[in-house]
């Protein structure tokens, strides 16, 4: 009778570690996609990404409108002229009492970012139009100076902002 010590491998050992790593791999290779198909989707990703825009094409007194996260963003080069009517109003006779200051970022006064979207009941206000040469909505009549804040009509609320930074003098990026 030969018997086999328990320091010797014989071939039974190595089919169970062919068979245990061949087990691993596949139970590896099942569970990378699961994991992957967990993951937002690529448009997704996009949607909510920050957007970066250079300012530098945009003459002063020009509104440009750009998208992020799906919504409208207005971006105005406000001109001298515009700037101080904005900053002269009487903040306490608006219906949403807000500073300009608290809505354009230190030293940059020119540039005013808001969300182009009426906040009455969600259309896309026309810039350069009504009394106060800002944003006038023609669904309900709503209109907004140059500095997006409710002068007269049906919405409650100044247009609002979105989060942004100036990354450089000439550059922006939203969100």
């Amino acid at each position: 009778m030969t018997t086999v010590s328990s320091a010797e491998h014989t071939r039974r050992d190595f089919l169970y570690i062919a068979t245990g790593a061949v087990g691993a791999v596949g139970a590896a290779a099942a569970l990378v996609p699961l994991i992957a198909q967990m993951n937002p989707d690529a448009s997704t990703i996009a949607a909510g990404a920050p957007v970066e825009i250079d300012l530098a094409p945009i003459a002063e007194g020009q509104i440009i409108k750009v998208f992020w996260r799906s919504k409208p963003i207005f971006i105005s080069h406000r001109t001298k002229k515009e700037i101080e009517e904005a900053q002269k109003v009487a903040v306490a006779s608006l219906p949403d009492p807000e500073s300009d200051n608290a809505r354009v970022k230190q030293g940059h006064d020119q540039w005013l970012v808001v969300i182009g979207i009426c906040t009455h009941l969600g259309c896309i206000p026309i810039a350069k139009q009504g009394e106060y040469d800002g944003w006038f909505c023609p669904c309900h009549g709503s209109q907004y100076d140059t500095s997006g804040r409710i002068r007269k009509g049906p919405a409650p609320k100044n247009l609002e902002l979105p989060p942004y930074t100036f990354v450089s003098d000439n550059k922006i990026r939203i969100g």
